[in-house]
Parts: structure tokens; sequence; C-alpha cells
């Protein structure tokens, strides 16, 4: 125990430290005390400020602390506290009673001597002369009846000798026993004055005696289903896991208190936090109803000096963190460099156990802008402390305070040096927050500093919480001038003074505003009067005359940039800083004025910038050439390069190097070639082969490719161009017949590379090696100088731009259609042994609505009979729509194009949508390896899209195969209601008007697959006209009907042919089908307008994917009753590749000349 005496006694009555806000109307907080043995004053006055602390108060943050308290005085005030954060302490206490009855939890948040969280000791007064022990007053009655629990730490009760009752409690039942806490009970012997527990007491346990002081059981007496406190020996009894000290029921809201936090009357484990998970966008979003903890409680919004940090109420902001203001809200920010200095104040960090600012602590505020607690200078600061050996500190340290600008405690000064007689080292302090204050209500204190004249606080724009003193400075003058309201936060901050300036004539500058003034001189108003330059206040700016220039912004004037043009009679800038001048006094670089231009300045991409002034001034880039400057525009203004003969040097040795390589290169391909004739010339000499004969078993590729002539291809217009070539719009006219064919032409560029002309030809040899419906067809090639590859014209473009045009009327069956004909395209190509690895709604054509393509082949590669992937060396890939296996080990399966499949499905289901939009392509591998996926489209059910998540499997073996694809969307085709959901559902668009021009001919033209398909379910059986595979007749069987000049006049196609698919009837698809406005202008002699699903193309639709068209002659499909509800797009049928021919069967070829039949690819994108 310490006693201050004398005036050090009265200059420590301050340090008391606390402070008080409401969380409710119902439970009051206060801050509670850490001054533990120390008396600070006279007992009287540390009794009054005790009682200060702790009347009303129901939760104490810090610790409760009743220390030399004498006989008679009343302590009532204490029955109100519930809750207690930190430790108790009762000590030299001469009263007989502590009052705690209500007191249920001490949590233990902070413990005294690092180990105790209720401490009795010492509560006794005894006469020191007499020859016998003889106590005349002391703690008799500790009444701590609803004390339940202790979370943390201890309990230590010694030398009590007039304490009654201690030894009944039962410990175990209060502290955990499994804790490990330490137990220091040290009971003096009970005298004839201790009165025994009542009767009714359990266990003949309590505090005092009575029935109301028994000690209350919630732990020793539960049943064993209990985990942790109860209310009674039933398992009935037994008390929420969030519950402490008790509880009046089973549920949360039903504890007496909280073991963490409380938010409003229910017990949780954390509050609700600022930012909460949407399980629906896979994102963090605001919480709408968030709170903060502080202390044990959840609340609404922190106290309004404190400062929010990760969802809590704290007092100052963690390392590499500073205060900001957030819509009216102090938050901690992340640093983005070099934090603002912000340095611990006294009771904070390392000074907690420092009493104030003294030699020792003084150089560790040097550059600090923010202190994190208290400023307290008392006179041991300047004369030192023997006791503690620390010395005298020098008065011109004090100048280490000159750039704080905030102090988030309070400022308390009783001791001045007298050599300064104002507190201009703290010129710069702009806020005291108050967050603790001097004797629970003072953020700032001056008091009994006998020559201080003036304040000197110019800069001090507000003082947050908490009272203002100012008492015993007689020489004080110009406090009364000061506007204190327009400082103060709230309407219970005052100034409290007893100042009377003794000298007249005390008065501020006429400068200084009706906001009063800190001292004398313009330099001193709390605001100006006009304006203000740089802390002083001026009548007016220079803004038109005298020097510097200046431009007024705010009230405040501020100077001309130096590289502004001096002006007069009208302003030289608008602001500070090189853009805001109104002329420059050398050059100009975009908006800033500069005193030359940039001279190899560096620039994005590890260049350098070069700029010349041209004739007005303004600096311009230089020729991209010019690498040493330049002084003017293009290449002969370019400054000369000094190192011209070593790069010319360079260029001559490199050069000689190229030669030798290349000779040297040469011979030895020379030398390689003799060997091997040498070597044919001996295999030929001999009578058999030396190698033995390795046959792969794999088929032979008869797809035939089609070599056409430059005169038969008349281009049109270019519908786009890239790295490799040129795509135009044209027509093909075989010779010798009158048919014009609209196809697109892909012309390579004549200065193409080898590489370049030879992935053309591989592009064409893959799509010379299929022939399916649904993918594109390759119809010839032309070997010209410049190498063009000729495919079927498709003018509705791809699939992906069709979606997003007309997302509004696109209806779920059509979706459902086109996955059942990529998948079915698919299907074929792995049947082919072909590996897409581009497949994407931006790669799929649309013939027409109701007909899309596959195409792209310009990544594609053709598997031999015992290859099962392929592994590609480089280039540029589509990784948003690749597989994980692919990204990684560039492995290329049929089940890799499975998973692009799944991203294509996605596409057409969100209409467009760009998959893992905003996440970079070099993280997507990543992205996948955590599991993540696209999201659920809108649309689509769980059942649809389970397909897609069934694609994106890692394992590729788990990956459905195309064949189960098309079985799966085949079935949901037949109900598209049920798996789709689209508001309204409308049938799909048909409007051609985007591509009209497109097609747009002078004369009549004929569709490509109707020109090279013309026989196809032509066949007659016993005279009448065959049945195609929806059971209705079909076409004229005449070599005509390949060129009648208008096909829709064929009566049998006219309200016969029903669509390949089903759920859509004839009339619905024709109608969804025509085209209302806009007639296409692309065929001639037509008596009427018809939509993309012409008659031609509805021919070629429904005999397409039907195998007559082989190398070899083949037999339709079995015939198909009328009535049959069954198709081959909507079930996992797959008709045979080869056949014979049945009854009386027989094709007739529409065309004589053979040279045009049996091409079967897969064309470019010619519309996109």
């Amino acid at each position: 125990m310490r006693f201050l005496s004398g005036g050090a006694a009265l200059l420590l009555l301050l340090l008391l430290i606390g402070r008080c806000c409401c969380t409710d109307p119902g439970r009051r907080v206060c801050q509670g005390m850490s001054n533990q043995l120390t008396l600070l004053g006279t007992r009287e006055y540390h009794y009054s400020n005790m009682k200060r602390m702790y009347s009303n108060c129901s939760v104490v943050l810090e610790n409760l602390e009743i220390t030399y308290t004498q006989e008679n005085e009343d302590l009532s005030f204490l029955q109100s506290i519930q809750e207690v954060s930190g430790y108790v302490l009762i000590a030299m206490n001469e009263v007989a009673t502590i009052p705690l009855v209500n007191l249920r939890l001490i949590r233990g948040q902070k413990l005294y001597d690092s180990q105790y969280a209720l401490l009795v000791l010492s509560n006794y007064n005894k006469i020191q002369l007499s020859p016998t022990v003889n106590y005349t007053s002391g703690l008799r009655q500790l009444q701590l009846s609803n004390l339940t629990e202790i979370l943390s730490g201890g309990v230590k009760i010694t030398f009590n000798p007039l304490l009654c009752n201690m030894e009944s409690i039962n410990w175990w039942d209060i502290v955990d026993k499994n804790s490990n806490a330490s137990m220091n009970i040290n009971l003096s012997p009970s005298g004839n004055h201790c009165e025994k527990c009542d009767p009714s007491c359990f266990d003949s346990s309590c505090w005092a005696p009575g029935a109301g002081h028994c000690q209350k059981f919630t732990k020793l007496r539960c049943a064993d289903q209990c985990s942790r406190r109860c209310r009674g020996p039933k398992p009935i009894d037994c008390c929420n896991e969030h519950c402490a000290a008790g509880c009046t029921g089973p549920k949360a809201t039903d504890c007496l208190a909280c073991r963490k936090f409380n938010d409003d009357g229910t017990c949780k484990d954390s509050c609700p936090l600022p930012e909460i998970y949407d399980p629906e966008t896979h994102q963090m979003v605001d919480n709408p109803n968030p709170k903060y903890t502080f202390g044990a409680a959840c609340v609404k919004a922190c106290p309004h000096n404190y400062v929010v940090t990760k969802g809590s109420c704290v007092r100052s902001c963690g390392p590499q963190m500073y205060e900001v203001k957030d819509k009216g809200i102090h938050r901690c920010k992340q640093c983005d460099g070099i934090c603002p200095k912000v340095c611990d104040g006294i009771n904070i960090g390392s000074l907690t156990n420092t009493i104030a600012i003294n030699s020792t602590n003084i150089d560790y505020f040097t550059n600090c802008t923010k202190i994190n607690g208290d400023i307290i200078l008392l006179p041991s600061s300047f004369n030192g402390d023997p006791h503690y050996n620390i010395g005298p500190m020098d008065p011109e340290k004090l100048w280490n305070f000159r750039t704080v600008k905030e102090i988030t405690g309070h400022l308390m000064i009783t001791y001045w040096p007298e050599n300064m007689t104002s507190l201009s080292v703290f010129e710069n302090l702009e806020i005291i927050k108050g967050r603790t204050t001097a004797q629970n209500m003072y953020s700032f204190v001056l008091v009994n500093v006998k020559h201080m004249k003036s304040l000197g606080l110019r800069s001090l724009k507000e003082v947050s919480a908490g009272k203002v003193t100012l008492k015993s400075n007689p020489e004080l003058c110009y406090i009364h001038t000061v506007n204190w309201s327009r400082l103060f936060r709230s309407e219970e901050q005052e100034l409290i003074d007893d100042t009377k300036c003794n000298q007249e004539n005390q008065t501020c500058d006429h400068e200084c505003s009706e906001d009063g003034c800190w001292g004398p001189g313009p330099t001193m108003c709390v605001s100006c009067l006009h304006v203000s330059r740089g802390g002083l206040c001026v009548e007016h700016c220079n803004l038109l005359h005298g020097e510097p220039r200046e431009a007024q912004v705010d009230g405040r004037c501020v100077q001309c940039h130096q590289e502004c043009l001096m002006q007069t009679g009208s302003p030289t800038c608008h602001g500070p800083g090189a853009d805001k001048c109104s002329k420059c006094a050398h050059f100009k670089d975009g908006s800033r004025c500069v005193s030359r231009c940039p001279n190899g300045v560096p620039g994005e991409g590890d260049t350098l910038i070069w700029k010349y002034a041209d004739e007005i001034g303004q600096c311009q880039l230089c020729h991209p050439n010019c690498t040493q400057g330049c002084s003017g525009p293009g290449l002969s203004r370019c400054e000369g390069n000094t190192g011209n003969s070593l790069v010319a040097v360079g260029v001559v040795v490199g050069l000689l190097l190229t030669v030798i390589t290349s000779l040297v290169i040469l011979v030895l391909l020379r030398r390689q070639q003799i060997r091997k004739k040498r070597t044919v010339r001996r295999l030929l000499q001999e009578k058999e082969l030396v190698e033995p004969l390795t046959p792969s078993g794999q088929a032979p590729n008869q797809a035939h490719l089609r070599i056409l002539k430059e005169t038969e291809l008349k281009k049109d217009r270019i519908l786009g161009s890239g790295a490799f070539g040129t795509v135009y719009k044209g027509l093909w006219i075989p010779d010798e017949e009158n048919v014009r064919i609209p196809v697109a032409i892909k012309v390579l560029h004549e200065a193409t590379s080898p590489k370049a002309n030879k992935e053309v030809l591989d592009e064409a040899y893959v799509m010379a090696s299929v022939d399916h419906p649904h993918v594109c067809r390759l119809l010839g090639i032309c070997l010209t100088s410049a190498v063009q590859l000729v495919t079927q014209l498709m003018p509705y473009g791809c699939l992906l731009d069709y979606v997003r045009q007309h997302r509004e009327r696109i209806c779920g069956q059509w979706l459902l259609n086109w996955c059942v004909q990529i998948a079915k395209g698919m299907n074929y190509l792995e049947e082919r042994h072909l590996v897409h690895r581009d497949l994407a709604a931006r790669n799929v054509l649309l013939k027409n609505p109701n007909h899309v393509k596959i195409t792209d082949f310009g990544l594609a590669k053709l598997l031999t009979a015992d290859e099962k992937e392929y592994h590609a060396e480089g280039g540029k890939v589509p990784i948003k729509w690749m597989a994980l296996e692919s990204i990684l080990q560039r492995t290329y399966t049929h089940q890799s194009d499975v998973w692009s499949y799944g991203v294509t499905v996605w596409e057409l289901m969100t209409f467009g949508s760009k998959p893992y939009d905003g996440i970079p392509a070099n993280e997507i591998s990543s992205v996948l390896e955590r599991g993540e996926r696209l999201p659920q489209p809108p649309i689509c059910t769980i059942d649809v899209y389970m397909i897609m998540v069934k694609c994106w499997m890692i394992n590729p073996s788990s990956r459905p195969r195309f064949r189960e694809l098309m079985r799966d969307f085949s079935q949901m085709a037949r109900d598209p209601s049920r798996y789709l959901v689209i508001q309204g559902n409308l049938p799909s668009p048909s409007d051609r008007r985007l591509y009209s021009r497109l097609l747009s001919s002078d004369e009549d033209v004929v569709d490509a697959e109707e020109y090279l398909l013309p026989y196809k379910q032509l066949a007659i059986r016993n005279g009448q006209p065959c049945v195609t595979t929806n059971g209705y007749p079909d076409r004229e069987n005449t070599i005509a009907m390949r060129y009648i000049t208008d096909p829709t006049q064929n009566p049998l196609d006219k309200d016969l042919i029903d669509h390949e698919y089903m759920n859509q009837i004839w009339s619905e698809t024709r109608r969804s089908s025509r085209l209302s406005d806009v007639c296409n202008p692309n065929y001639e002699d037509l008596n009427h307008c018809w939509g993309p699903t012409g008659p031609s193309v509805l021919m070629a639709e429904t005999t397409f994917s039907e195998p007559e068209y082989l190398n070899t002659a083949q037999n339709s499909l079995p015939l198909v009753s009328n009535d049959s509800l069954d198709n081959c797009d909507y079930q996992a049928c797959f008709p045979p590749q080869t056949g014979a021919l049945t009854g009386n069967g027989l094709f007739l070829p529409t065309a004589e000349n053979l040279e045009y039949l049996g091409l079967g690819g897969v064309a470019d994108t010619p519309v996109r």
C-alpha cells in the first residue's frame, strides 16, 4: 500500500480514470477503476470519486475497486452492480458491510496479479498502542448474495479478522475447478460476534445471516445432463449453454447473465457481423441489421468517441491502421503505405503503468501525430521522482508535442515551466477525443499554473467528449472570448473555470471572428473574419496584385504553383497545383504546367516517353521510332544516337554468325538426304521389305474433298477478317449448271506463313472428314496463290449473339432443342475420334432458329484408333471453357469436350452471359481446384443444373458421355415447362432483319445442302411416295425439283410436314419462323416471303439425319406411322450407318455430275 501526502497528493486527485455510457435505459455501463491499492488524496475525496463512478451502475467495464472506506460511510450505491468485466478488489476498508447483493458474475477478463478475480484483504482497524489485539472496526459481512460464477481467475481472502460466514461458502460451485484457479483463503476463527446461517440454506452455506443471503447453487446440484449451469436438480432445469451465473428457464433469453455477448436480452457467441454471406450470389453483402461488440453487449452504434474496427467498439486502432471518419462513424482503415505515427499515451500499451510524462518517456513522443491515451504533466514530470529513480525533464523537450494533432484520451496539466506562458507546444493539436476522462468527467484540465497567460491552442477544432476545467490560473486571459460550444459535440459538455484576467485590454485581433481567440495576434484566432493565409488571418488574398499570387479556396489563401505565369488584372490560378494555372510560365504537358517537356520519362510497358514543345508551348509526343528524343514531329526531327557505330558492328557480327550457322545446317541436311537416298536404293535392290507390317486396323478415310475453280466463285463483300485471312460473302456457281449457291469464302493472306497454311489445310482435312446435319459442311477448297476455303453460309450468325439479341422472345423448348442438337453433333465427332477443343456458344451457328451446327475446327484434332487423348504444345486457348486437366496438363479428350459442352449450355441458359465474368483467366485453375463452379442459371431447375454440374466433375471418367447427354436433354425437351422456368415462355423469334443483307442477291440462289443432297428421301415404293420419319409424304421425285424457281409451291409440303422436334406443332413453328414484316431479297419470283424454316430448309431438316448420303447406296429409315409421338431427336436412338434397301426402294440421282456428291465437312464461322 502506498500513500501520497502533501502537495503531491493534492495534484494527483484528478488521476482517477473513468467514463460511463448507457447501452439501454435499464443497464448503465461505467468504466471502472485501475488504481489497485493507491489512495489518491484524502479518504473523503476517494470515497466521493468512488460514489460518483459506481452510482446507478449495472455493468463495470473494467475493475470494481472498493478501498479505503470508513466505518460510517454509506455504500448502498453498490447495490445496483450486477456484472464486473475485470476483477473485484475489496481492501483497506473499515465499513462493516459491503452490500454487493446483486453482483452475479465476475468475468475476470483482467486479473489482479494475473491470477485473482476476487480479493478481500486487510479490511479492519485496530488500536495501534494497545498491548492486546483490539479491532475497533472492520468488514463483518461480505454480502455477495447472488454471486454464482467467476468465469476466469481465482479467489484470495486474507487478513479479515471480523469477517463472518466465509468458511461456509462452497467456492467450487462458483469457480471452475478444472480451470486450475488460484485459491488463497485464510480465514480467522469466527468469534462469538458471528451469527450462523439460516436453517433454510442448502448445506448451511451463506454469505450473511438471513434467508436472503443463502448461497445459490447453480452447478454442484445440477443433473448429469447439464453442460454448465442449472436452476435446479432436475434435467429440465439445465440452463442454455450460452448462460452464465444461472438462469430462469432453458432458453438463451432466460439467462441471468451471458457467457459472451448479450444481444437485446438473448445470449450469443457473437454479435451480428457487419457483413454476412449471401448463398444466392456467393458473395459477402452488408448486413441490414449489424451490431457492434461493446464489452459483453451487442450495441447498434458505438459511443460517438469510440472507433469501430472489425465489428467492435475500441478506443484505438491496431498496428498498421489509422482512424478515418466514414458517414459520421469513426473507423479503422488499413494504411496504404507508411502509417502516420501513432504513439501510446499514459495508461495505454507500453505506458500502462506510468503515472505521467517524465524524462524517461518524453523522447517516445517525437514526430507523433496521434496519441492513443492521455497526456498528463505533473510536478514530478519536471522535477523528477527519486523514489523511482527518475531524473528531471528538460522543458525544451516539450516541443516533441508540436506534431501532435489528436489525443484520444484527455489532456491534464497541473504544472508548466515558468519560461513558457502558453501551451504553444500544442499549437497543432486539433482534436481531444475524451475517450478516457479525468475524474470521470474532464477531457481538458489546466489547474494551478500561476503564470499561464494564454492557451495558444490555435488549431484546436473539437473536444469530442468530457468537460473542460480551467482553475487557479490567475494570469490566464482570452478564455471567455472562445465560443466553446463550437468545439463541444454534446449538450452535456461545458467549460468550468474561475479565471478572471488580471490584465486589461486583452482582446482578440481585429481579424478574428466572433468565435474568439486563443491569445493575442492574428495567428491565435479560432476562426478568421475574412481569410486565412498559413494560419494568419488577413483581410484578403493576393488574387490580382501582390506577391506571391494566390487563389482563395474555402476561406484560405493558397499560393499559385511556381509554373503559373503571373497575370495582371486577372487571376493567375484558381487553386493549388500545376494543373490549376490560368497560363503556363514555360510549357504545358496535358493539363499541367511544367518547366520542360518530358524526356526519357518511364511509361507503360518499360517504354520511355519523349516529347517536344510545339509553337504554342504544348508538349507533343515524338515519333515512336525516336529513341533519344526529338526537336519536332516526324522521323527527321529525331535526335541522333551516339551508339550507331556499336549497333553497326553488332549487326555485321550477327549477320556473319547467321551465315555460318546456315551453312552448317545446309551441310548437315545434305548429308542426311544422301544417307536417305542410299537407304532407299538398298531397299529397292532387296527382294523383300526389311520392316514388318504393323496394321492399325483403322478404317480408311473415304471422305471427298472438292477442288473448286476460282472462276466458279464470286465474292460479294467482306464478313470479317482475322490474323490468317479474310472471310467474304459470295456465290458458288458450278460450271455448266444454272445454280447459284450462297457461300462463305475464307481467303488466306498471300503473305501467310507456311505454318499458317499447314494449319488451315489441317482444318480442311478435319472438316472434310465429317458429315452430319449438326456439323457445318465444307463445300470445297480453291488452291490459288492464296488458299480459299468454301463453306456453307449461315445467315443467322452464331448462337451466342442470337440468344443475346432475342432473349426476351426465346422459349424453353428451343433452348432444349439446341442442347439436343449440339449433343448430337458432338456425339458424332466423338464417334469419329475428333476432339473439338473449342466448343462454345460462339462456335455454334444457326442455319435457322430451328437448326444449329457446330463449327470452328481451328483447334480440333483427329485422334487415331489407338489414341485416347491429345497433348497440346502451346498457343492461345479458351481458358474459361476448358476442363481443369486441359488447363493444367494441356490434355484434351472427348470428356474435356463434355466440360466445354456444360459451359456452352450454361451460356444458353443465361442468354449469353460470360462465364466466370470478372475473374482473370490466370486464376481460373485455382478457382476450379477450390471447388467453385458456375452458378445455377435463374431459369434452370435443379435437373438441368445437375447435368451441367456432372459435366464439370474433376475426374473426366465421372462426366457423362455425349450419348447420355442426348438422351437426357431429349427427355427434357418433351416437357420443357417442367425443366425451364421462363416468364411468358413465348415462341422463339425468327426475325431476320439483322441478317437479310447477308443473303441479298440479284438472282435466284439455291441452298448448299439442297444442292449437295438432292435425292434424299425421293425413293418410290410400290408407286407411292415414301414416308418421312414423321410419317408424312415427301416431295415429288423429280430431277427438276432441285432447281424449281419457287420450291414453296410444292403441294406436298403444305400443312403436311411435321416439325423435327416434338411439342412444336407445324402451325406454331411456321408462324414463329415466318418473317412478318421484311421479305428476304435472296430469292426471285417468290409469291410469298418465308422465314428461315422455309420448305427447302425443312426438306433438309426432315431428311438430314438419314444416312443415305454415303459413298455407297443405302436405304431409308424404317417407316414410322403417322400418329407416332417419338422423334429421334428426343430419344436415345442412333440410326444405323449402313443398311440395305427394302422392298423396291430406288434412288434417283438428281445431278449427273458426281463430282459434286459425297462432300462432308465442317465450315468455318462465316457470320459473327
